[in-house]
């Protein structure tokens, strides 16, 4: 085998000297059971070299020891992809051969193929392409044995037929069909699911003086000055910027740091005085493609109503308004090239209609119009997230009238549709936030509960998606829950609680029902539950904001009320490992609402809201 790339992604290159020296026993894989998956997917990364009009190529067979058959194996000839798999119990032992037409991969470019294969069914996606569906009468066999049998890569144990292009990753997926997991990446035909070391992006630094042992194909070429554009022309060319001293590469759309000086939070200076509607409950900040860069404010009162927040020359200028009810928040999401974004309304309108309204973005009139109207009650918050491909948006439902125990309901997205429908309702308590986040291969959902009639010392619960729903994973016992943020630092993954204050009817009055710990806590792997980490003094703490300078983390809180004034400092929290998340900045801050951070080309900010007056602020990071 050796290492080449080509149009800066690398692959290997199968020799013919060998055919046997390229296999490794079944086994191997699989270890515990010598069945052959029922269902599965085969994902292949490679690139083609021109094929004879009469010629096939093996991308890799299955071969049992004592037979010249192949049990499983997938060869491409021009135009054409074959599945092909022995099955006894059908065909009478004869070897089934599935066909897929009209497949060019003879262009010289990179391509990903993603083959689900679940009974008689047969799906093939290139490039996450629309897929190519094939239903045959033989079905894949349910118990394919795999005992003294062996794989070969690009090859079926013999000279002929070997593979002669590059190979980056051949991947076998036991379960659900690949390509929810394959089909995220920008570049979709180098999508990455399991690609050896030797062969990722970025090459490993040599030891000492040691050569690099593999021959690679280079386009060098550095550019100095002002961040100059990064496409699918430039890639593979290098960028060095003098005034920061760092060397950066090419992907086709992003700048790779390969080289710099990295960057540590100095200080933090005010930006702009961001002047609002009225007072603001929630910002969200969000970028449509090739359009810019924008911040919606959840204003508390209509009219003006809402407004949306145009990046224009290192500022946000009013860009558009939108009638809102004592607006919450915003949500902004997107399905496939659908652009939205929806407000969480608290009150009702003039003709005592109480709904929150999902906008969609119109590309030709570059303004977010209504696109779906739901009935919310006291709506506080909504959050989108993405299920095995299917997209979800949830609601908090806060109150009903006086009662805070009340139903918050989980949307599902219908394409045929082109609507939300109800999929789940989940009981909540005066709810204020929903943060979904994934660990591995499962789907959470947190909801943090802040009163329930009586009380804000309550049970805030997490849950996991099981067999199509949202199952209670884990209760957390918090006091008027406010927010969660959910966060990783290298392996390890935290979930941060924002306390408000502490009330309950049935005990005596505290000194103090505002300054109280909000608590920070750890996934533990072993006991399957998060456990608490570090509890920190605040006061009537309302969000957390998980932040990055270079190699540092931070977290800001929004401390919004001290039980005698609003205009109580907001803290800049730095992780230092052992000690946990330390004090390190105090920015002075007025009914702190809602934290924001952002990135330009500019620098990195944090912006925050006031819920006391209609006044919010950009402050800059300084780095050195």
């Amino acid at each position: 085998m050796r290492v080449f790339q080509v149009q800066g992604v690398r692959g290997f290159q199968l020799t013919a000297s060998r055919p046997r020296a390229l296999g490794f026993p079944a086994s191997r894989l699989f270890i515990h059971c010598d069945r052959f998956p029922e269902e599965f997917s085969i994902i292949v990364t490679l690139r083609v070299l021109n094929v004879p009009a009469k010629r096939n190529e093996y991308l890799f067979t299955l071969m049992a020891e004592e037979s010249h058959s192949v049990l499983v194996g997938l060869r491409y000839s021009p135009n054409k992809l074959h599945f092909l798999f022995w099955s006894q119990e059908h065909s009478n032992g004869w070897q089934t051969r599935v066909t897929f037409r009209n497949v060019s991969l003879s262009d010289n470019q990179w391509h990903t193929l993603i083959l689900a294969v679940s009974g008689q069914s047969f799906s093939l996606t290139v490039d996450c392409n629309v897929p190519n569906d094939v239903v045959v009468e033989t079905p894949f066999p349910t118990s394919l044995s795999v005992k003294r049998a062996s794989f070969y890569l690009g090859n079926r144990r013999r000279r002929k037929g070997l593979f002669t292009g590059l190979l980056r990753q051949l991947v076998l997926l036991p379960g659900a069909d690949a390509t929810p997991r394959i089909c995220t990446s920008m570049n979709f035909k180098v999508a990455t699911l399991s690609v050896p070391a030797v062969l990722q992006d970025l090459p490993a630094k040599p030891a000492s003086n040691e050569v690099l042992k593999y021959p690679y194909e280079t386009d060098m070429k550095v550019t100095l000055g002002s961040r100059p554009p990064c496409t699918k022309h430039e890639k593979a060319h290098f960028w060095f910027n003098a005034s920061q001293r760092g060397l950066y590469l090419c992907n086709g759309s992003t700048w790779i740091s390969m080289l710099e000086v990295k960057q540590r939070l100095d200080y933090v200076e005010e930006y702009q005085n961001l002047v609002t509607n009225s007072e603001t409950m929630g910002i969200e900040v969000f970028t449509i493609p090739k359009v810019g860069l924008f911040a919606a404010t959840a204003n508390r009162y209509t009219p003006p109503g809402s407004a949306i927040y145009k990046w224009t020359d290192g500022k946000f200028v009013p860009y558009q308004n939108i009638p809102t009810y004592q607006a919450q928040s915003w949500k902004y999401f997107t399905i496939g090239k659908k652009i939205f974004l929806a407000v969480a309304n608290f009150e009702q309108n003039d003709r005592g209609q109480e709904y929150s309204v999902i906008y969609k973005w119109s590309r030709r009139k570059e303004k977010f119009v209504t696109y779906q109207r739901i009935t919310t009650h006291s709506a506080r918050d909504w959050e989108a997230f993405v299920i095995e491909g299917e997209a979800f948006l949830a609601v908090v439902n806060h109150r009903e009238g006086n009662n805070h125990n009340i139903d918050s309901v989980i949307y599902r997205w219908n394409p045929r549709t082109g609507q939300f429908e109800t999929n789940q309702t989940i009981p909540t308590s005066g709810a204020y936030d929903w943060e979904f986040f994934t660990i591995g291969p499962y789907s959470f959902l947190a909801v943090a509960n802040t009163f329930n009639g009586t009380s804000t010392k309550i049970y805030s619960h997490i849950y996991i998606w099981l067999n199509g729903s949202f199952q209670l994973f884990q209760s957390i016992l918090t006091f008027g829950a406010a927010d969660w943020e959910v966060f990783h630092i290298g392996d390890r993954v935290f979930l941060a609680v924002a306390n408000s204050h502490s009330y309950d009817s049935r005990t005596p009055v505290p000194s103090n029902f505002y300054a109280i710990n909000s608590s920070i806590y750890e996934l533990n792997i072993t006991a399957q539950m998060f456990v608490k980490f570090q509890d920190l003094l605040t006061y009537s703490a309302l969000d957390w904001e998980f932040f990055s300078v270079g190699d540092d983390y931070f977290l800001v809180v929004a401390n919004s009320f001290d039980g005698f004034t609003f205009s109580v400092n907001s803290i800049i929290y730095r992780w230092q490992g052992y000690e946990g998340f330390v004090a390190v900045h105090h920015l002075p801050t007025v009914g702190c609402r809602d934290w924001e951070a952002f990135n330009t080309s500019e620098g990195s900010y944090l912006l925050y809201s006031s819920a006391k007056e209609p006044l919010s602020k950009v402050l800059k990071l300084k780095t050195t």
